[in-house]
């Protein structure tokens, strides 16, 4: 927490920057490379830590340029199982009360020198589900007296696919995507059971229970083709992440004075990714934005995820900037 020592209102900011790794094994060499064994910062969680250390330096070197104060928060576990709402439950936001609050990820889709921007709906809403295929196993040489798990499970993931491109409005964005298909132990076993598990993205909450209608739907009707039974189960994960108008313009007015080319800018970019600071932004009118990472030249501009993931280290400045610039502006 950072009090300013200029008289005025006694608002309070949040700036929150995520912190956490993922497991994955770094392939870059380079001498700021992870030094533990399948973990690495592929995601930029690194690079939003900088930045709000070097905001909160700044800030605190000069208090005398703002009223109020500013609180940072450092935020674990955004790649799940979600740190933001323990932290919210815990009383991150309270005493002292925090009236707007303010986030940004580095991004590898966009080049160095932009931003993206928008009011309203910015992020997608996630919902994961899993199913397991309950067959009958066998011998791989006599199919017929088994209930082959693994068969099913096929025709339900490319069955999935089209629950979106033939059920959904294409007016409202969805995907489903399986990330997880296990079965069987040995390649001469007919596997007796699979298991299926995947994520739902959408920004529409009447979306949602129609997918989750479709895929049990869609599930059950393979099994009980093929006279096998199923177990299913589906759980929201983060809400869809909406930045407030207000909040969305100071940001905006902030990175008009930075960037200096206006068509850098994006107000209407939106990803299907997802993001606990939504939690964050439920409680309190704020905005989470994109601040563009990719440098080409460098080959700085592997995706997010990616064992080669790094990013132009010039947008961490911009970061703090831009931090400064809506903190200043925000309490006077």
């Amino acid at each position: 927490m950072i009090k300013g020592e200029k008289p005025g209102d006694d608002k309070v900011l949040g700036i929150r920057a995520d912190m956490d790794a993922l497991p994955i094994q770094e392939e870059n060499q380079v001498s700021y490379r992870s030094r533990h064994k399948g973990v690495m910062h592929a995601c930029g969680h690194d690079g939003h830590t900088a930045i709000a250390l070097g905001t909160a330096y700044y800030l605190n070197q000069h208090r005398q340029d703002f009223s109020g104060g500013v609180k940072i928060i450092f935020q674990p576990a955004e790649e799940g199982p979600g740190g933001a709402k323990p932290m919210i439950e815990a009383g991150v936001l309270e005493n002292p009360a925090v009236d707007a609050i303010i986030g940004l990820h580095l991004w590898n889709d966009l080049p160095i020198g932009s931003a993206a921007i928008k009011p309203g709906a910015f992020m997608a809403a996630i919902s994961v589900f899993n199913c397991t295929i309950l067959g009958q196993g066998g011998h791989a040489a006599l199919p017929h007296q088994t209930i082959d798990s693994v068969v099913i499970s096929a025709q339900v993931v490319n069955a999935l696919q089209t629950i979106v491109s033939r059920n959904i409005n294409p007016l409202d964005s969805a995907v489903i995507s399986i990330g997880e298909l296990h079965a069987g132990t040995k390649m001469n076993v007919i596997a007796d059971t699979a298991r299926i598990a995947g994520s739902i993205r959408y920004f529409n909450d009447d979306v949602i229970k129609l997918i989750e209608q479709r895929i049990e739907q869609v599930i059950d009707g393979i099994c009980r083709a093929h006279g096998a039974k199923y177990t299913f189960e589906c759980s929201k994960i983060y809400p869809p992440l909406v930045n407030d108008p207000e909040i969305t313009a100071l940001v905006t007015s902030k990175a008009s004075q930075l960037i200096e080319n206006p068509e850098s800018i994006l107000s209407e970019y939106q990803t299907l990714g997802s993001e606990d600071m939504s939690f964050f932004l439920q409680e309190v009118p704020g905005c989470y934005f994109f601040l563009g990472s990719a440098n080409a030249a460098e080959k700085l501009n592997y995706p997010h995820h990616h064992p080669k993931f790094d990013f132009d280290e010039t947008a961490l400045a911009m970061g703090v900037e831009m931090f400064v610039g809506c903190a200043e502006n925000f309490l006077g």
